[in-house]
């Protein structure tokens, strides 16, 4: 695997203080960066050095850009291409996307443009997911059970061990399929780590998806991939989640978002071991372990039609069950002292002292967000101190706790309970969806289309309805 900054970017372009300026770019973010001002520079480079990416200018002396990137995907046709100029029109991008460019960029742009496009690259993509990758693999394999897991699950709870215990002895049986469920912010993706770097799988991929993230018209080829012209857009052959994840694992996070006319072809493939390509009639054998997760009860979408009953029998081979953090109020201890410890060295201050009032006053919240808002909440602490001392004051638990209500968990209905703890949320906050966001432990843009999904809309000075 490549590090960082041996990714290689060549910028060919005829303006040199434009070349020189990018690069430097480029050399500051971590990459290497190398620079042409003709065409014949630029394949004397190319043909020497292993570029990843090419930052191509549409005029070029002697020669059209276009002209260059014809020839550049016929000759290495894995070179991803970025086209970049201050004369294009329509008709050039057009021409750009079907010669095989990833992008288009017209001068002058900001570093966020560029920055935006190298991200969206297939090699940037693969890369910061091996980077992400072999950084969980050090942080959770080890000697010990501390260093092995994700210290945001420690706790002193029985049940956030039986959890941990069974994650290590699902994880000795590589082949079988595991469900963990558990609401939002309780930390099911770190128990996949767990169980995927704690597995013989663990020297492979382990690639994280989450379904409600893609748009249902690209879902087929982001997870069987495609054939080179199967579709507009389709520049080249391109491998899906399933080849990607051979030897290793795949983790669907949110897989009740997975629409039905996606789940049967998942379920062929989780039971055969074999894809087929998007465009393409060849089979492709490849060999995986899925994980999913879901905060949602499966079992209710499956009566209600929306979730395939012989998909979840197979996804649900194992079984593993997180429980919210007010129900494990022997953890908060623990993460609350790790988490102020974490984040006062990543701001190079001094560890601050914790008042015992803290603590009592959190076990009787309720926490919504669970052990992300718990994070979400002493980052802010930590961050706000006046001095060396953490006391209630700096947690906004204590005039305006958010009371989930839940009812007995037998007879839970998920959506209305969403609902409910949204809607205290926005109350508890004073109707600021980012506040309620930050409580929740989402981002904003879920908050708002959870809202939009339940109807949920703000009055200010009256409950939302």
């Amino acid at each position: 695997m490549k590090a960082m900054n041996n990714l290689k970017v060549l910028i060919l372009d005829d303006e040199k203080q434009f070349t020189e300026e990018l690069a430097e770019f480029f050399r500051n973010t971590g990459f290497e960066a190398l620079i042409a001002n003709t065409g014949e520079e630029g394949f004397a480079i190319l043909k020497r050095e292993a570029i990843d990416l090419l930052i191509l200018d549409v005029r070029l002396p002697g020669i059209n850009g276009l002209d260059i990137l014809k020839m550049v995907k016929s000759t290495y046709p894995g070179l991803e291409v970025i086209i970049v100029s201050a004369h294009g029109d329509m008709d050039t991008v057009i021409r750009a996307m079907r010669l095989g460019a990833l992008d288009y960029l017209r001068k002058p742009f900001r570093i966020m443009d560029i920055q935006i496009a190298i991200e969206r690259t297939e090699k940037f993509l693969l890369l910061h997911q091996q980077i992400k990758q072999m950084e969980e693999k050090n942080s959770l394999i080890s000697k010990n059970l501390e260093e092995k897991i994700d210290r945001h699950l420690i706790g002193a709870s029985p049940q956030i061990l039986e959890v941990l215990d069974l994650a290590f002895k699902v994880a000795n049986f590589p082949d079988t399929n595991i469900l963990i469920t558990g609401e939002s912010g309780t930390g099911k993706e770190n128990i996949a780590r767990i169980i995927h770097f704690s597995s013989n799988r663990k020297d492979n991929l382990l690639y994280t998806v989450n379904s409600s993230s893609i748009t249902d018209s690209l879902m087929e080829s982001e997870f069987f991939g495609h054939k080179k012209g199967s579709f507009t857009g389709a520049a080249t052959d391109k491998k899906g989640f399933f080849e990607i994840c051979d030897h290793g694992t795949l983790f669907l996070d949110e897989i009740a978002d997975m629409p039905l006319t996606l789940q049967a072809k998942v379920l062929r493939a989780i039971e055969e071991k074999k894809i087929t390509r998007v465009g393409d009639t060849q089979q492709i054998s490849t060999d995986f372990r899925i994980i999913s997760a879901t905060n949602h009860e499966l079992d209710t979408l499956v009566d209600e039609k929306k979730f395939r009953l012989d998909l979840l029998h197979r996804l649900n081979t194992l079984h593993i069950h997180i429980p919210p953090l007010r129900e494990r109020t022997d953890d908060i201890e623990p993460l609350l002292y790790y988490f102020t410890e974490d984040f006062s060295r990543k701001f190079n201050q001094q560890i601050p002292r914790i008042e015992k009032e803290v603590i009592r006053q959190l076990k009787k919240y309720e926490f919504p967000g669970n052990v992300r808002e718990l994070k979400n909440m002493t980052e802010r602490a930590v961050i706000l101190a006046k001095g060396n001392t953490l006391s209630i004051d700096d947690f906004p638990v204590k005039s305006k706790p958010v009371t989930a209500n839940l009812p007995n968990p037998a007879s839970m209905n998920l959506e209305k309970n969403e609902t409910e703890i949204i809607r205290k949320a926005l109350q508890s906050s004073d109707f600021n969806q980012k506040t309620a966001a930050m409580v929740l432990g989402i981002s904003r843009d879920a908050l708002i289309r959870k809202m939009k999904k339940y109807n949920i809309r703000i009055k200010r000075n009256e409950d939302p309805s």
